[in-house]
């Protein structure tokens, strides 16, 4: 019997990231395309896994998606993009498109949890039973891994949309959050980045005064997740990490949030490898879209 091959698809709000394989090592085509409207998005993947799947079928496929998302699969919107400020995407059907065209399991799950699968399969969470996955980009979501299980419940985590404490003697900008203002993603995504310095976020230099007020933001946001999930590590990806100062200032004020109150060497001498960049790097998205994918086909061999 051969072995199966996966496809993973990682729906990011400004990009969209298509491979193949089975893992980090094996990853045999891959393809990245802007985010735009849903018809012409999911039509370039749509031509991406048509050619490959006529000359080598795939045995699953996993969809790791910006969100708000229906994962339910007994409501009538299962697979649907729901109510996501991106324009134009809300109630986008994006796991019937692919169902229809290719009749193989599917999985799907947000962008955030799948890249957490992925950390937890290959990357920076393995061995752990309880993280999170925190993206800075774009957006700003969690992904939470708990006693071994994603965490789903009533939707999913909106980790993104949790309000922060904020001055406004000292910020006075107002978030750009369109149900929120001020929330964690309203104030320190990249756009609200932009927003409030005049400038993208990979522009401004190391010393600029942006990058203390972000880490005090995110700091009060890990303190508040630390305290809610207790997880053994914390991974923070997306491309507003890749500030080469921001991970070490994010980990002081994760301390001083904290202020001594939970006491565990990983809050102290081992904050560096308690709060992390992704092991699998920009491919986390993907990769763990493929595992979503495995997991599909092994589901659908038991059913």
């Amino acid at each position: 019997m051969s072995t199966p091959l996966f496809g993973g698809i990682e729906a990011g709000g400004t990009k969209f990231v298509c491979a193949v394989g089975t893992s980090p090592t094996t990853l045999l085509h891959e393809s990245r395309f802007p985010t735009t409207t849903p018809a012409e998005t999911l039509g370039r993947v749509l031509d991406f896994f048509r050619t490959i799947h006529c000359e080598t079928p795939l045995a699953a496929l996993g969809i790791a998606s910006f969100g708000p998302l229906d994962l339910h699969p007994d409501s009538p919107t299962y697979g649907f993009i729901t109510s996501t400020p991106k324009p134009g995407w809300a109630h986008t059907d994006i796991v019937g498109v692919f169902a229809r065209e290719f009749g193989i399991p599917i999985g799907f799950d947000t962008d955030v949890n799948g890249a957490a699968l992925g950390e937890y399969r290959w990357g920076a969470a393995q061995g752990l039973d309880t993280f999170i996955y925190l993206t800075i980009g774009t957006g700003i979501g969690g992904g939470a891994f708990v006693n071994g299980r994603l965490v789903h419940g009533l939707l999913h985590p909106e980790m993104g949309h949790i309000r922060l404490p904020r001055d406004p003697a000292r910020d006075p900008f107002e978030g750009i959050c369109p149900y929120h203002g001020d929330c964690l993603e309203g104030l320190c995504s990249g756009p609200a980045l932009a927003a409030r310095w005049g400038q993208k976020a990979e522009t401004l230099p190391p010393d600029h005064p942006a990058w203390a007020l972000q880490a005090e933001y995110l700091g009060q946001a890990l303190a508040t997740f630390i305290c809610t999930l207790s997880p053994q590590r914390i991974i923070l990806g997306g491309g507003v990490m890749n500030a080469p100062t921001l991970l070490p200032l994010v980990r002081t004020t994760t301390q001083k949030a904290l202020d001594g109150y939970i006491q565990h060497p990983a809050l102290h001498e081992e904050i560096e490898t308690f709060i992390v960049a992704p092991g699998l790097g920009n491919h986390a998205g993907v990769l763990g879209a493929i595992a979503l994918a495995e997991l599909a086909w092994k589901e659908a061999l038991h059913a």
